[in-house]
């Protein structure tokens, strides 16, 4: 016999799935005319984690990366997490400015302005297209503050997220996107953290039992 809350969750990741794809169509849309250059992007993976997971669906807590951290408010609340590693990041950054950037080896790295500005635009473009989707698939207000970005370990931004937003909520939608035609592979890691009851009214949103 089948258990019913498997096929439940089953049926959440694909709408999930489905609604990080086009978030995903949309975002590589944008990328594309900022690095003028063909960009396919696309989410191989999703799942419903426990937030103290986070750190384990990278390559640990002590992993450099670029992490933004932004809120969500209107009809849904909690907070987004975008995490790129570092080379990603700078691969990004690279692409954008048509010229190479060092390579870093530790968490005190600093981006200079125009780096950081840089990867704020191609952050903005991939958090905005993800939250545009979830909204146009669920009906509901979905309002993102102005993106806080930080550079260090995973588990020192985790950390950050857990003092500043408290953990809001249990159940952690994580959406892998990949970034294809850009030199080499490009991963990065959406973390969707609402409130328990914003999870609730997304749910019901999509027409799904909890």
């Amino acid at each position: 016999m089948t258990d019913t809350s498997d096929n439940n969750l089953t049926k959440h990741l694909d709408v999930f799935k489905e609604i990080g794809n086009i978030g995903a169509g949309n975002a590589a849309s944008a990328l594309a005319g900022l690095l003028n250059k063909r960009i396919s992007m696309t989410v191989p993976d999703a799942a419903v984690v426990p937030f103290n997971t986070i750190v384990d669906m990278m390559q640990g807590p002590e992993t450099l990366v670029a992490g933004v951290l932004v809120d969500v408010s209107g009809e849904l609340h909690g907070f987004n997490l975008l995490v790129l590693e570092m080379k990603d990041a700078l691969a990004m950054i690279s692409q954008a400015l048509g010229k190479p950037v060092s390579e870093v080896a530790s968490p005190g790295f600093e981006l200079s302005e125009l780096q950081r500005d840089t990867l704020m635009e191609i952050v903005n473009i991939i958090v905005g297209s993800f939250l545009s989707a979830i909204s146009s698939f669920t009906g509901l207000s979905v309002v993102p503050s102005v993106p806080n970005l930080s550079i260090d370990m995973l588990g020192a931004i985790i950390s950050i997220a857990t003092i500043q937003y408290g953990q809001v909520g249990d159940t952690v939608l994580f959406l892998k996107t990949q970034f294809n035609d850009l030199e080499g592979e490009i991963s990065g890691h959406f973390f969707l953290i609402p409130d328990y009851n914003s999870y609730k009214i997304l749910i019901n949103s999509l027409g799904l039992e909890g």
